[in-house]
């Protein structure tokens, strides 16, 4: 506590971290007084301290698309209303063992924070569905879709090569030979 912190970046600037001042100060040090030796001792120990360093993480590319704004705002708020049913039925559960007046409304309001829990979750998955077919799925790799393009584009495919085999024999003049004479 009490001593000044800076943010110390490393070269490409990647990586930052915290460093106190009682920390830098024997760094500025070694590495002034290695600027006057010729052996660089300290130095290279500072430069190898650093090169030691590891950040904590390192980002990576998320593996899944993010969710489409509409289906975020639904399933947050779906979140929000399944927090709050969860408060409500431990405070029921309380006032139920405490005996209390208010028992009886928690558990009411429960049952109803119950059924409109049950709504969002229901609309997340609405939300996610139309959203879905309004703006297109993303097929897989195992959809009968893409394999029945596949196969038609591939029977066209060779259907063009055999075209073109037939008009190069043709222009040849017809008569079929492999080899000529």
């Amino acid at each position: 506590m009490g001593t000044a912190e800076r943010r110390e970046t490393s070269g490409d600037g990647t990586a930052a971290r915290e460093v106190t001042r009682r920390q830098a100060e024997p760094a500025t040090r070694a590495t002034g007084a290695a600027d006057r030796r010729a052996d660089g001792g300290p130095a290279r120990e500072a430069a190898e301290v650093r090169a030691a360093y590891r950040p904590l993480w390192v980002e990576e590319p998320a593996k899944r698309r993010r969710l489409p704004d509409p289906v975020r705002t639904a399933a947050v708020r779906a979140v929000l209303i399944i927090a709050v049913t969860l408060i409500q039925a431990t405070v029921a559960v309380l006032c139920t063992l405490a005996g209390s007046w208010l028992a009886f409304p928690m558990v009411i309001s429960s049952v109803v924070s119950t059924i409109a829990a049950t709504w969002a979750v229901l609309d997340v998955w609405v939300t996610r569905q139309v959203w879905n077919q309004r703006h297109g799925v993303v097929s897989t790799p195992r959809s009968t879709a893409r394999a029945l393009r596949r196969e038609r584009r591939q029977a066209r495919r060779a259907e063009r090569a055999a075209e073109r085999e037939r008009a190069r024999i043709r222009r040849r003049g017809g008569a079929g030979q492999l080899s000529h004479p």
